[in-house]
């Protein structure tokens, strides 16, 4: 601003100077303005805004909110591996069920390999589709009461009991003490046998004498 200022103050101090440059000299443009926003203009402009928001929000008919179902373990196997090592023609003008990938009849999708195939069906958007949400039922006391007994009565008798795991724990026992002295005795012979090599030989005639002929073979000639 004060450039500006400083610019039109010395052409118009000029001017006064020299009577020939006056009639040339063009009067400067004031650009240092800032523009002025009328505040009760946009402020009235808000307010209607929120009125049609507002209205707009009345005239759409809300419905009772949706109730899904809590979300359930599956009762159907995952096939994953059929179509594993086979070969198939794919054209841009076949069914999306007929396109390379796993294909989900829920959502009309394929998906194009078994991993995200997995995230797909396990996703918030398909149990959304099947009327679930990600929500599970909390079990209450009888219920858990009854899985246990479900579960007590699948178990055989005599399956596992105190007295099979002490003798679990003998036989463990049994096992390592029998490895330890298998491995002692595998010492004590590989320690003989480096003895016995690095004897060295001795002359029968000096063994004779030492006392040591009595080792030899008794063979005669």
């Amino acid at each position: 601003v004060s450039s500006s200022i400083r610019i039109i103050t010395s052409a118009s101090s000029h001017s006064s100077s020299s009577p020939m440059a006056s009639s040339n000299t063009t009067p400067g443009v004031d650009n240092t303005f800032r523009k002025k926003f009328d505040t009760e203009e946009y402020r009235e402009r808000a307010r209607k805004r929120e009125e049609k928001e507002a209205d707009r929000s009345k005239s759409q008919p809300k419905g009772p909110p949706v109730q899904r179902a809590p979300l359930k373990h599956r009762d159907y196997h995952v096939d994953l591996e059929s179509r594993l090592g086979k070969t198939q023609v794919v054209t841009p003008v076949a069914p999306l069920s007929q396109q390379a990938g796993y294909f989900c009849r829920v959502c009309d999708c394929v998906v194009k390999d078994s991993a995200n195939y997995l995230d797909h069906i396990n996703g918030k958007k398909h149990q959304r589709a099947l009327g679930m949400s990600m929500r599970v039922e909390r079990s209450s006391l009888e219920q858990v009461q009854e899985r246990f007994e479900v579960l007590k009565k699948r178990k055989t008798p005599g399956t596992f009991s105190e007295q099979d795991l002490d003798e679990r724990i003998r036989k463990q026992q049994e096992e390592e003490e029998e490895h330890k002295r298998q491995r002692r005795e595998k010492k004590k012979e590989k320690k003989a046998r480096k003895v016995i090599e690095e004897e060295p030989e001795m002359d029968p005639e000096v063994a004779e004498l030492m006392g040591f002929g009595g080792f030899g073979s008794s063979k005669k000639s």
